[in-house]
């Protein structure tokens, strides 16, 4: 089996591979772009491994009029930016000690010290600058299978990095068979130390928890999260029963995080997953809808067409009970509407906390009419 793509044979990748080879060293493209490729997925990133040091890999590529960075080096990571197009080249290590995310290495001319660090088992596929396909630890069976397997013992794994527990459950729920299930030993494993992952910071367990959400149909790898007791150390408080129900209302729909995040609930989301201040804000108008009992018009109408979609399927989900006929049109003529009564139509008579405390009564009027009433019905 060989490994093909655009990436991979685009003048920029060979550039930067050529610039180790030329010079005698090896350079292995690895892990989640020869995944992909294999799998038939789109390759984002590109990831080479070296047996060249970083100072040697920083001087090669500025002889071959590249650009290197170095992102990463005390770990043996350079950047090799080619024509606007990163690569991160890492040179072969192995862990002599390990402090969760981060470890000390030592360098190594061997792959199978590198392959040997890594996290599961079809991330250390290796391929040739030409697709050679090099699988020093027979990972290949695991990804045909999509069978997701740590390195080595599971256990030792985790204990490396926690958040490894989470890369588990995502990478099964982007990549795994969800019919196969999860292997059993790694699930032992991640439930066994589920309390270290309230070691990681929030934003290591956020940007996790959105790769996670973001899958196609997490609900599986979700579900398996709260039987093992690792949800509840993500997300306390938070219930995984609505979240197949809503991945089956979503059909044809892009998957969208924050709303599979609304309908897990739990205590405190935005600051336990370090949100960013708009994604929080749509969080807030996600929960604050779903809460409601507004329809599907005055959802439409107080949150614009795409949050209103997304609070009535959550809700739906939530109530197991399919959305009422007709709720996208009503949606879209509440995303249209608009309230006919301004604040200058009451003044000067109020001000202030009346004046605020009116409108929202005229509105609300307005909005059980469904949008029918006028200005002059509303102020007559």
């Amino acid at each position: 089996m060989r490994v093909t793509g655009d990436w991979l044979t685009r003048p920029q990748t060979q550039a930067v591979c050529a610039a180790l080879t030329d010079a005698g060293f090896r350079a292995l493209l690895v892990g989640g772009c020869v995944r992909n490729a294999l799998l038939g997925e789109p390759v984002a990133d590109v990831d080479i491994a070296t047996d060249a040091e970083p100072a040697t890999v920083m001087r090669l590529a500025e002889s071959a009029g590249l650009k290197p960075v170095p992102t990463g080096i005390v770990h043996g990571t350079i950047t090799v930016v080619a024509d606007g197009i990163p690569h991160e080249v890492t040179t072969f290590r192995l862990d002599v000690e390990t402090f969760g995310r981060n470890a000390t290495v030592a360098f190594s001319t061997r792959i199978e010290d590198d392959a040997g660090r890594r996290d599961f088992t079809m991330n250390a596929l290796y391929a040739t600058p030409d697709g050679k396909l090099i699988d020093p630890l027979n990972g290949l069976p695991d990804l045909l299978a999509r069978r997701l397997r740590f390195v080595g013992d599971a256990t030792a794994r985790i204990t490396e990095d926690y958040l490894r527990i989470l890369r588990f459950f995502r990478f099964h729920a982007w990549y795994g068979d969800p019919d196969r299930g999860l292997d059993a030993e790694a699930l032992a494993a991640c439930a066994a130390h589920s309390a270290g992952l309230d070691t990681l910071s929030r934003e290591r367990v956020g940007a996790e928890t959105r790769k996670l959400l973001s899958a196609s149909d997490p609900a599986p790898a979700v579900a398996a999260m709260a039987q093992a007791g690792v949800l509840q150390h993500v997300l306390p408080g938070a219930d995984a029963r609505a979240l197949p129900v809503l991945v089956h209302l979503e059909a044809g729909r892009t998957p969208d995080w924050l709303r599979r995040l609304a309908v897990l609930g739990g205590e405190d989301l935005a600051d336990r997953l370090r949100l960013g201040r708009a994604e929080a804000k749509a969080l807030d108008r996600l929960c604050s809808g779903l809460s409601s009992m507004d329809p599907p018009a005055a959802l439409g109408y107080r949150y614009g067409p795409d949050t209103a979609a997304s609070i009535i399927l959550a809700r739906a989900a939530v109530l197991e009970t399919p959305p009422a006929a007709g709720w996208t049109d009503d949606i879209a003529q509440g995303a249209a509407a608009r309230f006919p009564v301004t604040a200058a139509d009451l003044m000067p008579q109020l001000s202030g906390q009346a004046l605020g405390e009116k409108l929202a009564a005229l509105e609300a009027r307005w909005i059980a009419s469904g949008f029918r009433l006028t200005r002059d019905d509303l102020l007559g």
